[in-house]
């Protein structure tokens, strides 16, 4: 299979996200023909090499108080994810997993907050956490962190609807929501 670079330009423009090159798709595809487990393992490295390069990132606009942390997760059927956490408390035997979203304005955008949402479905689904071999309990937290100062009243109607859901959606299905 041959990959043409003529479009790819226009992607790029288009998008305003470089692509990569012709050269590495084209070896992601001869990998990919080699057979399913050879990309699996492929696939496995590069997501846990995506995970070291997170785990050290840092957003200086975020309000973060605690460690970055590395989450694996091994399903039933042996599937390996990898995932970082923005901050980590471990207080007694809870581990707070923190994942942390932030404004300028008043609050994260509804886009930011759902994205936190997918990890607060994940955090509150896990079962058997070790630290070192120790076990914990986890405790999922969605933090949404503003630059200046937050006051609800600066809430438009829609913001203080999406808060008050974000709120119900954390009581229902176990996780806290922090403002700071």
């Amino acid at each position: 299979m041959r990959i043409e670079n003529a479009g790819s330009g226009k992607i790029s423009k288009k998008t305003k996200v470089e692509m990569h090159s012709k050269t590495t798709a084209e070896r992601r595809i001869k990998q990919l023909q080699e057979g399913k487990d050879e990309f699996m393992n492929l696939s496995r490295q590069l997501a846990e090499m995506a995970q070291r390069r997170e785990s050290v990132t840092i957003q200086p606009k975020e309000y973060l108080s605690g460690a970055k942390g590395i989450i694996t997760i091994q399903n039933y059927l042996g599937g390996i994810y990898y995932f970082t956490v923005d901050e980590v408390e471990i207080k007694g035997r809870d581990v707070y997993l923190i994942e942390g979203k932030h404004s300028k304005g008043s609050l994260p955008s509804i886009g930011d907050i759902k994205d936190g949402l997918i990890k607060m479905i994940l955090f509150t689904n896990l079962e058997d956490v070790k630290i070192d071999n120790k076990n914990y309990n986890p405790k999922p937290v969605i933090k949404l962190t503003i630059e200046n100062h937050f006051d609800s009243k600066e809430l438009s109607a829609t913001q203080r609807g999406n808060l008050d859901l974000l709120k119900k959606e954390a009581r229902t299905n176990g996780f806290e929501v922090r403002i700071i």
